[in-house]
């Protein structure tokens, strides 16, 4: 995957989830500290958010550190003993074909389901 279409990646998922949560980029950029215009470039893919914006915008927008830095390729691959429970929990209670279907998918398909499924967790979280 190159790093434009990361960005895009990327950028598209904190879009997603801001506005899932009904966050403004200009509320975003008060609980962030990060310039409006900023966020939006990088909403947009026009540039690559640093951990250090990461870090910051994550909590605003419900999203673990963590998260955003695997979402974002500044974490191995590889779980931490865990990450690796709370996946194995998450993947029991996912269909056995949907789990044997996403196997089979590239790592950057993989990725883009797990956020998706991450942000709709966080909507449900929200609505209960």
């Amino acid at each position: 995957m190159t790093h434009d279409n990361s960005s895009k990646n990327l950028g598209g998922i904190i879009k997603q989830q801001r506005l899932a949560i009904s966050l403004t980029l200009t509320e975003l950029s008060a609980r962030s500290e990060v310039s409006p215009s900023h966020l939006g470039r990088i909403e947009r893919g026009e540039r690559f958010p640093s951990a250090h914006i990461l870090q910051r915008i994550a909590r605003p927008l419900g999203f673990e550190e963590s998260e955003l830095f695997a979402l974002a390729g500044y974490l191995s691959p590889q779980l931490s003993a865990e990450a690796k429970k709370i996946a194995e929990k998450e993947v029991r209670q996912l269909d056995p074909v949907v789990t044997s279907m996403l196997a089979q998918e590239p790592v950057e398909m993989q990725h883009a389901v797990i956020a998706i499924f991450t942000i709709l967790k966080s909507i449900t979280r929200r609505i209960k």
